[in-house]
């Protein structure tokens, strides 16, 4: 089950997996913001008849290279998570972790939901990741960050590798002496990180791509080299390029042809991973 990418809905191939065989789970479901999510790949050219205007009035034409998008709007939100987030249950081992990515819109109810799927004590952090780029509205406080959830499936033994994760400068290093600045302190559950630089190398085009910085933090914190991931709302393939850089196996599933264009693209140099349709694992069900 290594490192495979499945195009097909996510809830009849995760009913086709082995009880307890995963090692971690991230997923960033969409947001239920109730709008198209698009986003546009733009390259820029030098043409004095441009229709951009650059560094000391030099023109630019834009070309549009490619627009990717889908829909981002459910009638039922929960009912739509919930069948799929049982199955993450049961096929997580049992020192697994999940991380849940989510908005301010829907994390409330997505919170309450994992409670009964996997216990109120099994909770065991929320992360704000907060980014300061982006429009701001004037008639309340910018909305400028996201919701992770993070849920252990056994809160008494689970993977957390503390001397693994990357540090970050103190804010007053001259408090805390020499040593300890130059060696920087742990993250708290706030993280400040930018999202992914438009003029980015890591910048892919799709409409919800979340930053390597990220995801490598949590795969790194939450799992151990040659440990099996899965993240089935798989969208640019960010946790296939993380796992990849950290020693890590991967499945990834997304059922956007979009999305499986930019993965192919992004994961091509990796001969080691297998494509599957999702019509692959129809009638093979280890659902409880």
């Amino acid at each position: 089950m290594n490192n495979r990418v499945y195009f097909g809905d996510n809830l009849p191939v995760l009913r086709s997996f082995p009880d307890a065989f995963v090692n971690l789970i991230y997923i960033d479901p969409p947001f239920n913001t109730g709008h198209t999510q698009t986003r546009t790949r733009i390259r820029t050219i030098s043409s004095a008849q441009g229709d951009r205007t650059g560094f000391k009035g030099k023109r630019y034409e834009t070309i549009r290279l490619s627009r990717n998008g889908y829909q981002d709007h459910f009638d039922d939100y929960l009912a739509f998570l919930e069948p799929r987030l049982r199955e993450a249950y049961r096929v997580l081992k049992p020192d697994g972790s999940l991380y849940f990515h989510i908005d301010y819109r829907e994390v409330h109810y997505c919170k309450v939901l994992l409670d009964e799927i996997f216990g109120r004590d099994s909770f065991i952090n929320e992360i704000i990741w907060a980014y300061d780029y982006g429009a701001r509205t004037q008639k309340r406080w910018p909305p400028k960050h996201d919701n992770i959830l993070w849920y252990a499936k056994d809160p008494a033994h689970y993977t957390f590798n503390y001397d693994a994760i990357d540090r970050i400068p103190y804010m007053a290093p001259g408090l805390v002496g020499k040593e300890k600045a130059a060696r920087g302190k742990l993250p708290t559950d706030t993280w400040w990180h930018t999202i992914v630089p438009t003029n980015s190398h890591e910048k892919t085009g799709y409409p919800t791509q979340k930053p390597l910085g990220i995801i490598q933090r949590i795969i790194t914190a939450s799992s151990d080299p040659g440990d099996l991931v899965l993240d089935f709302f798989a969208g640019s393939g960010t946790v296939g390029e993380a796992c990849i850089k950290l020693n890590r196996n991967f499945v990834l599933i997304d059922d956007n042809p979009q999305a499986l264009q930019v993965m192919r693209q992004r994961l091509q140099g990796d001969p080691s991973i297998e494509w599957l349709e999702g019509t692959d694992v129809q009638g093979s069900s280890h659902a409880s």
